[in-house]
């Protein structure tokens, strides 16, 4: 109870410093979750979100212990019908990180940097989250389920030592990566 306490300070402090989105322009580019998740977390695996964590197993070494740079892979569940994927931006406690994703609840396309998670199951083993909602500046309501984190490391590689986490690029590196790739078709 108090670790669950202890997280929802953690998050509802860090949800006040939490900034809106700016204005969409005609030339934004429109991001889909994977296609993000797979561009900045290294972790080329292709198909429906939902699909990731299936692929992954036999590729990938995977966890239900955060690391930053790994891949939150959402179970498939209501509205969420193709499961829903984030990279994991920062690491705050062993129940709450941040993520930075695309194409998630109000900010349809967009991408948003560095929002809350939170370990909400009660094994403390990231089977259950609850995401930071910006409009409503708290916790949102749902519990979604998730199959755990994708790491960057191949699968025979998770003997050796680990990589150095690949870090998750913040706002002017993805618009420069946008007009980059819009700029090649």
């Amino acid at each position: 109870m108090t670790k669950r306490l202890t997280a929802a300070v953690v998050a509802a402090t860090l949800g006040f410093f939490a900034l809106g989105s700016a204005p969409a322009k005609a030339d934004d580019p429109y991001w889909q979750c994977v296609t993000f998740a797979r561009m900045f977390s290294g972790i080329n695996i292709f198909g429906d979100a939902w699909t990731w964590w299936s692929q992954a197993v036999s590729k990938f070494r995977t966890g239900r212990a955060p690391e930053t740079g790994s891949v939150l892979v959402f179970r498939p569940e209501g509205r969420m019908r193709l499961g829903h994927v984030a990279v994991v931006s920062d690491v705050l406690t062993d129940r709450v990180i941040r993520v930075t994703h695309a194409n998630w609840g109000g900010s349809r396309g967009k991408v948003e940097e560095n929002v809350t998670v939170v370990d909400v199951s009660g094994q403390n083993d990231w089977s259950q989250v609850k995401v930071w909602y910006n409009p409503i500046r708290d916790l949102g309501t749902t519990v979604y389920p998730t199959y755990g984190f994708i790491y960057k490391s191949a699968r025979d590689a998770a003997a050796r030592d680990a990589e150095t986490p690949t870090p998750v690029p913040n706002s002017r590196q993805i618009a420069a990566m946008a007009t980059a790739s819009a700029n090649q078709n």
